[in-house]
């Protein structure tokens, strides 16, 4: 080794490129690789979401329609099928309110629960929810279980 071939350790020196906007001296200077006027050239410029370039954008091109109900309430749906396999897995044994179902992850804090009648329940439950099918309430008590309306 002798002063001809010697080197930095590796990774040690990074290369980070020219200095932007840091004047004359860099070759970089002037217009600092903006080019000139227009919006881009500012500082501060952010392009709004959605923005075309001045072309009328989708969303005002596309006419509306419809209508959404401000007062509809939304349930989140669970069937029977689901409440069986929770009794399968030993997750749940004879009652099951709403602190359980979102301890599992069925349902979230805030939202409304509805019991759907999909599938078989075999075991003996006392469900609470906020709402029930006729059809899951129905096989509900058809397996000697009950119904909480909360």
């Amino acid at each position: 080794m002798d002063l001809s071939n010697l080197k930095p350790a590796e990774g040690s020196v990074k290369n980070q490129g020219k200095r932007i906007g840091r004047g004359q001296g860099t070759g970089k200077g002037g217009t600092a690789t903006r080019g000139h006027k227009g919006a881009k050239s500012r500082s501060g410029y952010s392009k709004k979401l959605g923005f075309e370039g001045g072309q009328m954008p989708l969303q005002r091109r596309v006419p509306k329609f419809g209508f959404t109900n401000m007062n509809r309430v939304v349930y989140q749906g669970i069937n029977l099928d689901t409440l069986q396999h929770l009794v399968d897995e030993k997750k749940i044994k004879d009652t099951i309110d709403f602190e359980t179902l979102v301890t599992l992850g069925l349902a979230g804090k805030n939202e409304l629960v509805k019991i759907l009648g999909r599938g078989e329940l075999k075991a003996k439950l006392k469900v609470s929810a906020h709402k029930f099918t006729a059809s899951a309430k129905a096989a509900i008590e058809a397996a000697g279980g009950e119904t909480v309306t909360l």
